[in-house]
């Protein structure tokens, strides 16, 4: 029961139901004991895989899946899920596939907007995605960075909302772009065979989609993003 493994159990069940997999469900798709799963679950938190309960090592985050309740909802057919934030969203949106709708606030708390994806394309494209939280420090405290990564109409509403909410101005990106950036970062994401990206091919995949600037920039280091 290595990462690759669990870690596709865990989002082919976000896909098909909806929610993860209990330990107790991963104990038996694995005919494991639960003290190994949880074990692996642990190894695989380690590795950025998942976000675990605190108590019960339960999954809570699989990106770009939400076990808990967000500002962002994705709709496809008779399923829905929540995005941990806008860039989870769209990444959602690249693995249910098909048609989608996202659901979220202007800045996760005001006007109710509507992100439509059809045949692979953004329709909706007057919206920007700020990014106030360097990716070098994302996951020191990945739940908040999350929670910031929201929807906004123009960089003039993502200025207000920062000035009003305390929260940095970082950068500011078109809907479009970061729909492309999430379609390749988490196109492999239900793979049986997945694993995490290093931080130099993150660092290459910003690049490769013109995320440049101090709150992309990572450091020289050996380790997963």
């Amino acid at each position: 029961m290595d990462n690759s493994r669990i870690h596709q159990a865990i989002i082919s069940s976000f896909l098909t139901v909806q929610r993860p997999p209990t330990v107790e469900e991963i104990a038996s798709r694995f005919s494991s004991s639960i003290d190994d799963v949880r074990k692996s679950l642990r190894a695989l938190a380690d590795y950025h895989g998942v976000v675990l309960h605190p108590k019960t090592d339960e999954v809570w985050i699989a990106h770009p899946f939400s076990a808990a309740p967000t500002t962002c909802v994705v709709h496809s057919g008779s399923k829905k899920w929540w995005g941990n934030c806008a860039w989870c969203s769209l990444g959602v949106a690249c693995l249910a596939g098909g048609d989608v709708d996202i659901e979220t606030r202007i800045g996760g708390i005001d006007e109710l907007v509507r992100i439509r994806i059809r045949d692979g394309a953004v329709i909706d494209k007057d919206f920007v995605v700020h990014f106030p939280i360097p990716m070098q420090n994302a996951w020191d405290n990945v739940v908040y960075t999350c929670s910031v990564m929201l929807m906004f109409r123009d960089r003039a509403q993502v200025e207000a909302w920062c000035m009003e909410r305390g929260v940095p101005v970082g950068d500011v990106r078109p809907v479009e772009q970061i729909w492309a950036f999430a379609s390749d970062w988490y196109s492999r994401h239900a793979d049986l065979d997945w694993v995490k990206w290093t931080v130099q091919e993150a660092a290459e995949i910003f690049t490769r989609h013109g995320l440049s600037g101090p709150i992309w920039a990572l450091p020289q280091a050996v380790g997963r993003f």
